[in-house]
Protein backbone atom coordinates (compact mmCIF):
# COMPACT_ATOMS: atom_id res chain seq x y z
CA UNK A 1 0.00 0.00 0.00
CA UNK A 2 2.85 2.10 0.42
CA UNK A 3 3.76 2.46 -3.08
CA UNK A 4 0.58 3.83 -3.54
CA UNK A 5 0.84 5.91 -1.26
CA UNK A 6 4.46 7.30 -2.87
CA UNK A 7 2.39 7.29 -6.34
CA UNK A 8 -0.38 9.40 -5.29
CA UNK A 9 1.39 11.53 -2.90
CA UNK A 10 4.97 11.82 -4.49
CA UNK A 11 6.53 10.40 -1.34
CA UNK A 12 5.66 8.87 1.96
CA UNK A 13 7.87 10.86 4.97
CA UNK A 14 9.54 8.18 7.59
CA UNK A 15 6.99 9.60 10.19
CA UNK A 16 3.68 8.18 8.66
CA UNK A 17 6.30 4.96 7.55
CA UNK A 18 6.24 4.66 11.60
CA UNK A 19 2.40 5.66 12.15
CA UNK A 20 1.23 2.60 9.81
CA UNK A 21 3.67 -0.24 11.13
CA UNK A 22 0.57 -1.03 14.09
CA UNK A 23 -2.22 -1.82 11.32
CA UNK A 24 -0.08 -4.67 10.01
CA UNK A 25 -1.84 -8.16 10.37
CA UNK A 26 -5.15 -6.85 11.45
CA UNK A 27 -3.77 -4.42 14.27
CA UNK A 28 -0.60 -5.56 15.61
CA UNK A 29 -0.76 -8.48 13.93
CA UNK A 30 -3.30 -10.16 16.15
CA UNK A 31 -4.66 -10.80 12.77
CA UNK A 32 -8.97 -10.09 14.36
CA UNK A 33 -9.39 -6.55 13.20
CA UNK A 34 -9.36 -4.93 10.19
CA UNK A 35 -7.24 -5.31 7.30
CA UNK A 36 -4.57 -3.63 7.45
CA UNK A 37 -4.43 -2.69 3.63
CA UNK A 38 -7.44 -1.73 4.11
CA UNK A 39 -6.30 1.04 7.03
CA UNK A 40 -3.41 2.00 5.28
CA UNK A 41 -5.66 3.07 2.01
CA UNK A 42 -7.78 4.67 4.31
CA UNK A 43 -5.22 6.79 5.16
CA UNK A 44 -3.99 7.43 2.08
CA UNK A 45 -7.55 8.90 1.12
CA UNK A 46 -7.16 10.89 3.97
CA UNK A 47 -3.52 12.39 3.15
CA UNK A 48 -5.04 13.20 0.15
CA UNK A 49 -8.79 14.49 0.05
CA UNK A 50 -8.92 14.96 4.25
CA UNK A 51 -9.29 17.66 6.02
CA UNK A 52 -6.97 20.19 8.65
CA UNK A 53 -9.72 22.13 10.52
CA UNK A 54 -13.16 21.28 11.67
CA UNK A 55 -14.85 23.81 8.84
CA UNK A 56 -13.41 22.27 5.76
CA UNK A 57 -15.85 19.94 3.72
CA UNK A 58 -14.78 16.40 4.58
CA UNK A 59 -17.51 15.11 2.03
CA UNK A 60 -15.08 13.82 -1.07
CA UNK A 61 -12.75 12.11 1.55
CA UNK A 62 -15.75 10.64 3.45
CA UNK A 63 -17.09 9.43 -0.32
CA UNK A 64 -14.13 8.07 -1.53
CA UNK A 65 -13.04 6.41 1.64
CA UNK A 66 -16.83 4.31 1.64
CA UNK A 67 -16.38 3.53 -2.03
CA UNK A 68 -13.21 2.20 -0.92
CA UNK A 69 -14.53 -0.03 1.64
CA UNK A 70 -17.44 -1.45 -0.10
CA UNK A 71 -14.90 -2.31 -2.92
CA UNK A 72 -12.72 -3.66 -0.38
CA UNK A 73 -15.29 -5.85 0.97
CA UNK A 74 -17.03 -6.95 -2.17
CA UNK A 75 -13.72 -7.70 -4.12
CA UNK A 76 -11.67 -9.33 -1.08
CA UNK A 77 -14.70 -11.07 0.49
CA UNK A 78 -14.31 -9.20 3.61
CA UNK A 79 -12.77 -6.10 5.50
CA UNK A 80 -11.29 -8.24 8.53
CA UNK A 81 -8.13 -9.93 8.78
CA UNK A 82 -8.92 -13.42 10.15
CA UNK A 83 -11.93 -13.70 7.48
CA UNK A 84 -9.31 -12.80 4.75
CA UNK A 85 -6.35 -15.35 5.79
CA UNK A 86 -9.12 -18.03 6.73
CA UNK A 87 -10.86 -17.71 3.55
CA UNK A 88 -7.77 -17.27 0.98
CA UNK A 89 -4.62 -15.36 1.88
CA UNK A 90 -1.90 -15.49 4.83
CA UNK A 91 -1.01 -18.64 6.42
CA UNK A 92 -4.13 -20.48 6.47
CA UNK A 93 -5.55 -19.48 3.29
CA UNK A 94 -4.07 -20.33 -0.29
CA UNK A 95 -2.21 -17.13 -1.58
CA UNK A 96 0.04 -14.72 0.38
CA UNK A 97 -0.99 -11.80 1.95
CA UNK A 98 1.12 -10.07 -0.51
CA UNK A 99 -1.69 -10.98 -3.30
CA UNK A 100 -4.55 -9.68 -1.23
CA UNK A 101 -1.93 -6.13 -0.68
CA UNK A 102 -1.64 -5.69 -4.71
CA UNK A 103 -5.44 -6.40 -5.03
CA UNK A 104 -6.38 -3.77 -2.31
CA UNK A 105 -4.00 -1.18 -3.89
CA UNK A 106 -5.64 -1.50 -7.29
CA UNK A 107 -8.82 -1.32 -6.02
CA UNK A 108 -7.52 2.11 -3.86
CA UNK A 109 -6.08 3.49 -7.29
CA UNK A 110 -9.20 2.64 -8.66
CA UNK A 111 -11.39 4.15 -6.32
CA UNK A 112 -8.68 7.32 -6.52
CA UNK A 113 -9.15 7.57 -10.24
CA UNK A 114 -13.02 7.23 -10.23
CA UNK A 115 -13.32 4.22 -12.04
CA UNK A 116 -16.92 2.46 -11.02
CA UNK A 117 -16.91 -0.71 -12.70
CA UNK A 118 -14.14 -2.96 -10.46
CA UNK A 119 -14.67 -5.75 -13.21
CA UNK A 120 -12.66 -4.18 -15.69
CA UNK A 121 -9.82 -2.73 -13.11
CA UNK A 122 -9.30 -5.78 -11.22
CA UNK A 123 -6.83 -8.73 -13.10
CA UNK A 124 -8.29 -12.38 -11.60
Amino acid sequence: MLAVGEYALGSVDHQTLKITTGFSGGMGNTHRDLCGALSAGIMIIGALHGRTRPNEDDALCLELTTNYRDRFARELGSIFCHELRAERYGSQGQEPCSVLVERAARTLLAVLEGEDNEENNMPG
